[in-house]
């Protein structure tokens, strides 16, 4: 039986390889561990956002002979290197003269017993001379003061296509604005946590949650001085991450490693919430500014783009989170002359890091608003606007990339429309609305406006430019004696479904059932480095070199003679174990190999920026409550072109997932700032939405494979992230008549600008 006809997993919906284990307790988290004779670590941290370290005492009746400490000054006299080795290699694992945010990590104390633990830390007294501290970006961008390098930028983009000075004089049409996202919480159910066993003799071993193994890797190697084979890396089982474990778990790790290497003991330190909220990376705050032309006829001209983010007090993943934010500055949309200039600058709150979506989200927004204004003064509706301007096959991107794939995004907005029932749902509310005044009693006169919107984007798949190819990651395939077939790969399982659809591409692959296809757990003495988990690069990155490993074997059997050209999983396990016995082990690895006709030029910013992308038109439908100044999401329509969709249910829980969460980045989930430190790092009192806050989300996929992605698969992890805040502003500005140009878009900032507009007597 040919294995081609035998077993095609793909397209279906398979079970959660790890499901079981997790509905059962089975599944063992990092605060699940234990060891002989461990210790519980904490972290002493900065109360101020920037200062001198004048003194550390150690007060109160404590037995501090018990306890171990461990300064800057022992990191030093290890030999090894005080910084968590990332981009720019910047941030301090601690503090040692300055410190340059609160909640900065000054000194490690660990004992046995946590709750004399933490009446230590409360007992350790920190004298600090107080600097002068910057908490905007316009305080950054005026070098009010000079925090970082010379001038407060950790990195800085040029994308520059045509000549867009040119274009102002001729254009019918110049319309500008300015526009602002603020800071996101992760909220991962599982917080940060991590053990350690370190001393000279073994080395150094950390079990904890995590996105990226090879991230803590390297970074522990430069903080020990160690070489590589001397350090282990293990991922537990991880309860979320997106974004927000990828590189802050490298400064934990490091944290309980040096107090295990000075104790000689297993350290285990775990995150509470509010610890984990106030002290780790958050979503880039972003401001963009638009200047875009356009002739009569609604065609784009020229755009000309500011695109700055806040980074926090150190590099940290600045630098990329700025780059995949300014190549989706300008959308799928084809214009013949585009500038954007981008910076990312350093301020005293704790670093921003990654967060799914890493700076699209907050560029599309600014766009995609942008974009309803210009069409507004162009008298065009914000849906006509985007026909005329969608780019196509043939055509190029903000890069100059020239757009191979057939890209319709029309269609895609068509069917989202007609999903949605936009235009009939558009007339209806407008009837509807008239008559509804804020306060108003009785059923028609409610106070109630409903509206609805849109976004049309894109999101691009895999690293940036020539990232993968730097990145060159591997994936092994080995069979065991039981004649399964076990991944090897570094990508982890957080939730989102790596090992399930490793599985299916495997199976699919080989034409055997899934239930032959084990993933191992990613442990950095076991697997190669397949890269991060990040950027939706896991399904079409790294499951490409899956499938490529895997096949590997299936061809080594047959080379072998093991193994006939036409065989089932009978037949299949077999041969693994009749070459096992006969040859030794069997392995295969496959290296990544960026797609034919990918070039792209790092200096200039222009080229290829990513293999394919993933496209998309979102609408929202709202509710705005005159009286209370909420906005409510009432049913929101999903449409997508992923590539082919390797496992349904999966695929459709990311999306849902996504829109659910940039639900809460448009209307609930505000950081509030109070001298660099989040003032409000609890649940109580940081909203996210609820499931009674979450509408129908509605998903549909269209499928156009991809070449070069496993079984013609893209990334969607981060797409869903893209485009519910731009349709949901457009959804609430269809239904007061008024624009708003930033989120969180809160009831207090509804309120001041809509009763604002009542006392100039302005009719909403």
């Amino acid at each position: 039986m040919s294995p081609q006809t035998n077993n095609h997993p793909i397209g279906k919906s398979a079970p959660r390889k790890e499901g079981r284990k997790k509905v059962t307790g089975a599944a063992l988290y990092v605060d699940d561990l234990s060891f002989p004779e461990m210790l519980h670590g904490t972290t002493v941290r900065s109360q101020v956002a920037r200062g001198r370290i004048r003194s550390i005492s150690f007060e109160g009746e404590i037995p501090w002979n018990e306890f171990t400490i461990v300064t800057a000054k022992d990191i030093h006299d290890a030999h090894g290197e005080n910084y968590v080795a990332l981009i720019l290699n910047d941030q301090p694992y601690l503090a040692d003269e300055v410190v340059n945010h609160p909640e900065e990590p000054i000194l490690l104390l660990a004992h046995p017993d946590k709750y004399l633990l933490e009446e230590g830390r409360r007992n350790v007294r920190i004298e600090i001379e107080e600097l002068p501290p910057i908490f905007t970006l316009s305080e950054s961008m005026d070098k009010k003061e000079i925090i970082w390098g010379a001038d407060n930028v950790f990195k800085s983009f040029l994308v520059d296509k045509g000549n867009v000075d040119d274009v102002w004089s001729t254009a019918d049409f110049v319309v500008e604005g300015e526009y602002h996202t603020g800071a996101q919480e992760q909220l991962y159910i599982e917080n940060n946590g991590a053990i350690a066993i370190a001393n000279p003799a073994e080395g150094v071993t950390v079990w904890g949650s995590m996105q990226c193994p090879y991230y803590v890797h390297k970074a522990l190697v430069k903080l020990f001085g160690l070489p590589e084979e001397k350090i282990r890396v293990i991922q537990t089982e991880t309860g979320g991450g997106f974004g927000g474990k990828e590189e802050y778990p490298s400064l934990l790790a490091g944290h309980a490693a040096l107090l295990s290497w000075k104790s000689g003991k297993p350290v285990k330190m775990i995150y509470d919430r509010a610890e984990d909220m106030v002290a780790t990376t958050k979503r880039h705050p972003s401001r963009t500014r638009h200047k875009t032309a356009v002739s009569k006829d609604g065609k784009l001209l020229g755009m000309d783009i500011e695109f700055i983010i806040d980074g926090g007090a150190y590099c940290t993943l600045s630098p990329v989170v700025l780059s995949r934010g300014t190549i989706h500055a300008a959308g799928p949309y084809y214009c013949p002359n585009v500038r954007i200039r981008s910076r990312a600058v350093a301020t005293n709150v704790p670093p921003h890091g990654a967060f799914r979506g890493f700076g699209a989200p907050q560029s599309i927004f600014a766009l995609e608003r942008q974009l309803d204004k210009v069409a507004g003064t162009l008298g065009l509706t914000p849906d006509e606007f985007r026909r005329r301007n969608f780019v196509k096959e043939g055509e190029t991107t903000a890069t100059s990339q020239l757009i191979r794939e057939k890209v319709d995004m029309e269609q895609l907005l068509d069917r989202a429309f007609e999903l949605s029932g936009y235009h009939e749902k558009q007339q209806r509310f407008a009837r509807e609305n008239q008559g509804q005044v804020a306060g108003a009693g009785g059923s028609r006169n409610s106070g109630i406006k409903k509206g609805i919107g849109f976004a049309s984007f894109m999101h691009g798949a895999g690293f940036t430019g020539s990232g993968e190819v730097y990145l060159a990651s591997v994936v092994g395939a080995e069979a065991t004696a039981e004649g399964r077939v076990r991944i090897l790969a570094a990508s982890t399982e957080i939730g989102q479904g790596t090992n399930t659809v490793f599985s299916q591409i495997a199976a699919e692959a080989l034409g055997v059932d899934e239930s032959l296809i084990e993933v191992a757990q990613p442990d950095t003495n076991n697997v190669p480095n397949s890269g991060p988990t990040v950027a939706s690069r896991t399904c079409m990155v790294v499951g490409k070199l899956v499938e490529s490993a895997v096949l590997g074997l299936k061809q080594t059997l047959i080379g072998s003679g093991h193994l006939s050209e036409a065989y089932g999983s009978a037949e299949f396990q077999a041969a693994c174990r009749k070459y096992i016995e006969t040859l030794g082990p069997l392995k295969a690895f496959s290296k990544y190999q960026a797609p034919p006709n990918v070039y792209w030029d790092d200096e200039k910013y222009q080229g290829d920026a990513y293999g394919t992308y993933a496209w998309a038109v979102y609408v929202a439908e709202v509710s705005v409550d005159l009286l209370t100044y909420e906005a409510h999401v009432d049913d929101f329509v999903a449409v997508q072109e992923v590539g082919r969709v390797i496992n349904p249910v999966l695929a459709a829980g990311q999306i849902e997932g996504g829109v659910a969460q940039a639900i809460g980045f448009t209307l609930f989930e505000n950081v509030v700032w109070k001298d660099g430190r989040m003032a409000n790092g609890q649940m109580t009192n940081y909203i996210m939405p609820t499931a009674a806050d979450i509408p129908p989300i509605r998903v549909y996929f269209e499928e156009n494979p991809y070449a070069y992605g496993p079984g013609g698969a893209k990334g969607i992890g981060e797409l869903p992230m893209d485009g519910a805040a731009p349709a949901i502003l457009s959804a609430i500005e269809n239904a007061t008549g008024v624009s708003f140009n930033h989120v969180p878009l809160m009831p207090e900032a509804m309120m001041d600008e809509l009763e604002g507009l009542q006392r100039q007597g302005r009719e909403m």
